[in-house]
């Protein structure tokens, strides 16, 4: 159900008066991590280089924007409302426009002119008159499916927007009163055979349980299939993989800590003393048959590509030994760890015909740092060759006038060809950073991996961003063009890519 606030923002009849506006005294937004907070149309963008006449598309990227200062200052950067961004690309022209997602949080505090929620996923620090209001930000990743864009935070369903427009259009899609989880995954799978969604929500009756929730939506998004799960124990179930035969979770350390949360503090822990487990079971079935299997402590959150042969099932995701996000505390006072929180791709491999076996095996596939891996979206759920991640490259020269803020700086965005065991790389400039690259194919029917990747980078000297294009199968030579904004834009988490003939059939 949507909820519209109505209130006299300039005088509220409830609470005190709000005070002016300022974030400058707070640590978590210095310098490069200051929020945007602006809604933004440019037409006709800036363009150096020039954009492949076979892309047509929108790029959708989403991230944590803060509205106001934060009820509680040392809050994480993750809590910030939903900032959607779109770059439309068609006819070698760039258009740019980003809106808030209008959840029922951002309308909420939008009324008070003040934020109202406190700790990140604590509802414990929240203001007593949003207590039945969703906590959802909406601030993780944008999909498309079903003529829609989904806008995801994986505590709450997903908020629906107008592909076109950037308007909100549903601040809590419950799939047509079908979803019974509470929450909702920032990272469903769309089968390219079928079309459906596949997702699930952890905690799924509530905060600190261990109940998970698995769905199959159609194309009309309508529910089709539900099976219920428990895991080992509760804690972070970002990402998940797929296949046309299995579904696995990856249960790692982050661990919920209500007693952290009832303190004051955030929703996770890192519990350096629990294993980390793989539970696999059979897509479409009721989920009794899933099976765990033990691994070390570990840390890994995002999955590139997954596939079955028979029952081998095999899971590439960038692994870490340890934790990998500074704000989250580990539990036993233990100081982070950059060197152990360095993500590599590791595939994942499990024989479900063995029924002794207990574990699975992990192997590195290349020596190479980095986080947020990606794929061809065409090859979710089956056996793939190529994938993508923003990397580090201490090779690479890196401005030394930005040594005090980033000592080892994404730079990099490494092609990364599964069967020859080869990478190729692009390098975006000594003193610029890459968010997470997403993959547009040349066209419809191009063989696999054959395209460009599009994403964000950072020019850190001019504190401005650009939209850069790369072409895949010549990623040493550079950007074959950039969309260059005469501003900095939030930082993102996720992307997506929707074809221009997507965008004229959307509904």
């Amino acid at each position: 159900m949507s909820v519209t606030l109505k209130r006299d923002s300039l005088n509220p009849a409830n609470g005190p008066r709000p005070a002016p506006v300022s974030f400058a005294s707070l640590p978590t937004f210095q310098r490069f991590g200051a929020p945007f907070r602006a809604e933004v149309d440019l037409r006709d963008c800036e363009v150096e280089g020039e954009i492949p006449s076979d892309i047509d598309g929108a790029f959708y990227r989403v991230g944590p924007d803060y509205q106001y200062p934060p009820k509680c200052p040392d809050n994480i950067p993750f809590d910030g409302e939903g900032h959607v961004a779109m770059f439309r690309l068609a006819g070698g022209h760039a258009d740019f426009k980003s809106r808030y997602v209008r959840t029922q949080r951002f309308k909420a505090q939008a009324a008070a002119r003040r934020s109202l929620f406190g700790m990140y996923r604590n509802p414990y620090t929240d203001d007593p008159s949003v207590k039945t209001l969703s906590r959802g930000t909406a601030n993780t990743h944008v999909v498309y499916h079903a003529g829609k864009l989904m806008a995801l935070k994986e505590d709450s369903p997903p908020v629906l927007m107008d592909p076109r427009t950037l308007e909100t259009l549903d601040d809590y899609f419950n799939f047509h009163g079908k979803l019974v989880s509470r929450t909702f995954t920032a990272h469903p799978k769309l089968d390219p055979q079928t079309g459906e969604m596949i997702a699930f929500g952890y905690e799924a009756k509530g905060e600190a349980t261990d109940d998970v929730a698995v769905f199959t939506i159609d194309r009309r998004n309508h529910i089709t299939w539900e099976a219920w799960i428990k895991v080992p124990y509760v804690g972070m179930l970002h990402d998940f993989a797929v296949t046309q035969r299995h579904i696995a979770f990856l249960v790692i350390p982050m661990a919920t800590s209500v007693r952290q949360m009832k303190l004051g503090g955030v929703h996770f822990a890192w519990d350096s003393h629990l294993p980390t487990w793989l539970g696999v079971m059979r897509r479409g079935g009721d989920g009794k048959d899933i099976r765990w299997f033990k691994g070390p402590e570990r840390c890994a959150t995002h999955v590139m590509g997954a596939f079955s042969d028979g029952d081998r099932l095999t899971v590439d995701v960038d692994m870490a030994l340890k934790n990998q996000f500074p704000f989250f505390p580990n539990a036993y006072g233990e100081p982070y760890d950059e060197r152990a929180a360095e993500g590599r791709i590791t595939r994942l491999t499990v024989d479900l015909s063995s029924k002794s076996a207990d574990t699975y095996d992990m192997q590195i596939l290349y020596p190479v740092v980095g986080i947020l891996p990606r794929q061809d979206d065409r090859y979710h759920t089956l056996a793939y060759r190529y994938g993508f991640m923003p990397t580090m490259d201490p090779a690479r020269p890196f401005d030394e006038r930005l040594a005090h803020v980033l000592t080892q700086p994404v730079n990099c965005w490494t092609r990364f060809d599964h069967a020859t065991r080869t990478t190729s790389t692009f390098f975006a400039g000594a003193e610029s950073t890459l968010q997470e690259c997403c993959f547009v194919p040349r066209s419809s029917d191009a063989p696999e991996g054959d395209g460009y990747l599009v994403g964000v980078a950072n020019r850190l000297i001019e504190n401005r961003s650009d939209l850069v294009v790369v072409d895949t199968q010549h990623m040493e030579t550079g950007a074959v063009a950039t969309v260059k904004l005469p501003f900095r834009i939030g930082q993102g988490i996720h992307g997506w890519w929707v074809s221009g003939e997507q965008l004229a059939a959307a509904g």
